[in-house]
C-alpha cells in the first residue's frame, strides 16, 4: 500500500540481535531475552524511518489512528454473539486503502487497548496475537501500549512487542533495573525531508490497576506523563521539525497525571496529539494544538493533514486539518476478514458454548423509565438491586469466603434471558478479564468505601423526578455490595449518604476486621486510598488458579457445581436509594414524555454517562 525505505544498518543489527536471543521464526521467547540482558528497547530501536524520496519544499504529511479497537478484527461483539456496524479493524482497514489512495505515505498508528476484550484472550498463547498480526497485515507503523495491554502477565506483552513490524511507543515505561526505556519513546519519520517526531505515552497508574498481579509488570516502573514527554523532546532536540503525541490518554485524569490537555497546555510544539483511553470522538483545539479521538472499537479512523513548507534549513507548520474518517456505512474489507477468519470463526464457537440454564428473566425493564432492554435514560440496575449484581457478589464471596463482597456493572444493560447460559452471556455481564481478590477490612475502612462508591450519585433535591449520576465518575467506579444491608440517602451530601449498614443482624462494627471480596482493579483502587494494604489480601484466584481464576470462568463453575447447572435470578434487595420520592404522580408524566420522544435524559458530552442531569418537575 505504501512504502517503507529501510535502513540497512538497522536491518543488519536488527538481524544479527535477533538470532543471537533466539528470536527467529517470529518467536521471542522471554527466558532468552531475559538472559542476553539485552532491552526490549534495544531489540526493536530504529529511532528514524525513511519515507519518500522527493525533495520537496511543501507538502502535507497525512496520518491515520485508531484507539482502544479492544479485540475486534471483525465487526462483530462475540460478547453478544452479534455484528457491530461500526467497529472492527476490516472496515478501519476500508477507510485506511480509500485514505491511503490520496496520501500513499500516510503514517499509520494504534493508540493502545488493543489486544483485550471480545473473547481475544482466547489467542493470547499464540506466538503473535491476531491483533498484531492485523495491525502488520495493514502496515501499521506505530503501535502504543495501551493499560490493557497488562491485564495479561508480562511476557504476553514482551513477546507482541518484539513481533510487531513497527515501532512499538511508550515514553513513560522504564525498566526497574537499570532505567532502560522497555518501548521506544518516541519515532521519527523522515518524510521527504521533513523530520516528524511522535511520542508515545500512556497512564502511570498500571502498578495501581494491577496492584493484586505485579507479574503483569514486573521489573518495570511507569513515569510522569508530562516530564516523560518533557525527557523525550530533549532527547528529541534539533533531530524533528514536526512534533505529533500518540496518547493513551484521555483529555482528563482522575487520579492526578497530567492528561491531553494538560500537555497540550504546557508543550504547544505538538501539532497534533492523538488520544484514546476516554473511549470518546471528539476533534478539538487546545492552546493552538489539535487533539483528536476516535471513539472505540474502530468507530472511525482518526485522520491529521499537517501541511507544512520548508523555509530555509527548517519546515513550518502552515496547518493542520483533524477529523475523524467513520467506518459504519463502510464495508468489510474481504482480504482481512479472510486471513482472520479462524479468530472470527473460534470466538463465536466459543461464545455459543452452553454453561447452564437460566431458569428466568433476571432484570425486568432494563432501562428504569423505557422498560426496554437497550438503555436511554437511568440503568435499573443502578438504581436498584438486581439478580445479575447479586449472581456475581454470591460468586465472589463463595469461592473467597468473605463476608462482604462488592462489584460494579460493566455493562449496564446487563441482564439474563430465560434459556441456555452461554459463554458469551457471561462475558455480556461481566465484560473484563478481572481476578478475584480478597482483604481484611476494617468496619471503618470499610464504611468509607462504602462512602467512596455512593458519591456516584448526585445529591436529591426538591422537584427531582429522575436519579442522576455524577458525570466525572464513570459507572464502572460504582460498586454494589452483598453480605450487609444498607440505605444510600441522596438528600445527603457525597461522603455522608449510606445509612444503617447491618451485618449479620447488628450495626456494622466500626473496629471489626471484616473479609471483603473485590475484583484486582478495585483491590488497586482501594491501596490507592489507603483503605486496604497489599498485606491485607488473603485470597487472590490467578495466583491460585491462574486464567481459570477469572471471575467470568467462577461464574460458570459456580453455576455449573454450586447450582447445578441452573442459575436463578435470586436477589436479596439488601440495599435501596431514600431520600428520593418515587412514588411522585408526576414520573408517569415524565416516562410517556420520554416514550414519545418529547424529552431528553441529559448525557455527557462523550456519550459515556448517562443521566448526568435530574429531570425536576419545572422540566415538565
Amino acid at each position: 500500500m505504501k512504502r517503507t525505505f529501510f535502513n540497512p544498518m538497522a536491518g543488519i543489527f536488527l538481524l544479527t540481535l535477533f538470532v543471537f536471543t533466539g528470536c527467529m521464526n517470529n518467536k521471542a521467547p522471554l527466558a532468552e531475552a531475559q538472559s542476553s540482558e539485552i532491552s526490549m528497547y534495544d531489540s526493536q530501536k530504529d529511532l528514524v524511518e525513511v519515507i519518500g524520496e522527493k525533495d520537496l519544499t511543501e507538502q502535507t504529511i497525512a496520518f491515520g489512528a485508531t484507539a482502544d479497537i479492544h479485540g475486534r478484527i471483525y465487526s462483530y461483539d462475540y460478547a453478544i454473539d452479534s455484528p457491530d456496524k461500526d467497529a472492527g479493524l476490516t472496515k478501519v482497514y476500508t477507510a485506511i486503502i480509500q485514505e491511503s489512495a490520496v496520501h500513499p505515505n500516510m503514517i499509520l498508528m494504534d493508540v493502545g487497548d488493543t489486544v483485550q476484550d471480545n473473547s481475544a484472550e482466547l489467542f493470547n498463547d499464540l506466538d503473535t496475537h491476531p491483533m498484531i498480526q492485523a495491525l502488520n497485515k495493514m502496515d501499521y507503523d506505530v503501535w502504543v501500549l495501551g493499560n490493557h495491554e497488562f491485564n495479561f502477565d508480562r511476557s504476553f506483552v514482551d513477546r507482541n512487542l518484539l513481533n510487531f513490524d513497527g515501532a512499538v511507543l511508550s515514553a513513560n515505561i522504564k525498566e526497574e533495573m537499570d532505567g532502560s526505556h522497555y518501548a521506544m519513546p518516541y519515532k521519527i519519520f523522515n518524510v521527504n525531508g521533513c523530520r516528524v517526531g511522535v511520542i508515545g505515552i500512556l497512564p502511570p497508574h498500571i502498578p495501581e490497576w494491577e496492584a493484586s498481579s505485579p507479574s503483569h509488570f514486573k521489573g518495570l516502573q511507569f513515569e510522569g506523563t508530562l516530564v516523560s514527554v518533557r525527557e523525550a523532546m530533549a532527547e528529541m532536540d534539533g533531530k524533528y521539525d514536526v512534533l505529533v503525541g500518540a496518547f493513551h490518554m484521555g483529555r482528563t485524569d482522575d487520579r492526578g497525571a497530567e492528561a491531553v490537555y494538560d500537555i497540550a497546555d504546557a508543550v504547544p510544539e505538538f501539532s497534533v496529539i492523538f488520544g484514546g483511553h476516554e473511549h470518546a470522538k471528539y476533534v478539538e483545539e487546545r492552546n493552538g494544538v489539535a487533539i483528536i479521538e476516535p471513539g472505540k472499537y474502530g468507530w472511525a479512523l482518526a485522520r491529521a493533514d499537517i501541511h507544512v513548507k520548508k523555509e530555509g534549513d527548517s519546515w513550518k507548520v502552515l496547518n493542520v486539518n483533524a477529523f475523524n474518517v467513520e467506518t459504519k456505512a463502510l464495508p468489510e474489507n474481504p482480504i482481512l476478514q479472510a486471513d482472520f477468519a479462524y479468530v472470527h470463526e473460534q470466538s463465536i464457537a466459543d461464545a455459543n458454548v452452553v454453561v447452564g440454564e437460566i431458569s428466568a428473566e433476571f432484570v425486568d425493564g432494563v432501562d428504569y423509565l423505557t422498560g426496554e432492554d437497550d438503555i436511554s435514560t437511568m440503568p435499573r440496575a443502578q438504581i436498584e438491586d438486581t439478580a445479575v449484581i447479586d449472581l456475581i457478589n454470591e460468586t465472589q464471596m463463595f469461592y473467597s469466603a468473605a463476608d462482604v463482597s462488592s462489584a460494579a456493572l460493566f455493562n449496564f444493560g446487563s441482564t439474563l434471558h430465560k434459556g441456555d447460559f452461554k459463554k458469551k452471556d457471561v462475558a455480556y455481564i461481566y465484560k473484563y478479564p478481572n481476578t478475584l481478590v480478597a482483604v481484611n477490612i476494617t468496619g471503618e475502612n470499610l464504611k468509607a468505601y462504602m462512602e467512596w462508591s455512593a458519591s456516584y450519585y448526585n445529591t436529591v433535591k426538591d422537584g427531582d423526578l429522575t436519579i442522576s449520576f455524577n458525570k466525572d465518575i464513570r459507572g464502572y467506579n460504582y460498586d454494589m455490595f452483598s453480605g450487609v444491608d444498607y440505605e444510600i440517602d441522596l438528600r445527603r451530601p457525597a461522603g455522608e449518604r449510606v445509612k444503617n449498614v447491618m451485618f449479620d443482624g447488628a450495626p456494622l462494627d466500626m473496629a471489626k476486621t471484616y473479609k471483603l471480596a473485590v475484583n484486582n482493579y478495585r483491590f488497586g483502587t482501594l491501596t490507592k486510598l489507603e483503605l486496604v494494604s497489599p498485606a491485607d489480601k488473603y485470597y487472590d484466584s490467578y495466583e491460585e488458579l491462574q486464567d481459570a481464576g477469572r471471575i467470568r470462568s467462577l461464574i460458570i463453575q459456580y453455576v455449573q457445581e454450586e447450582k447445578g447447572g441452573v442459575v436463578d435470578p435470586d436477589v436479596d434487595n439488601n440495599w435501596k436509594i431514600i431520600g428520593f420520592d418515587f412514588d411522585n404522580p408526576m414520573i408517569d408524566t415524565l416516562i410517556e414524555r420520554v416514550n414519545a420522544g418529547s424529552l431528553t435524559i441529559p448525557t455527557s458530552e462523550d456519550g459515556r454517562t448517562l443521566n448526568i442531569k435530574s429531570i425536576t418537575a419545572a422540566d415538565l
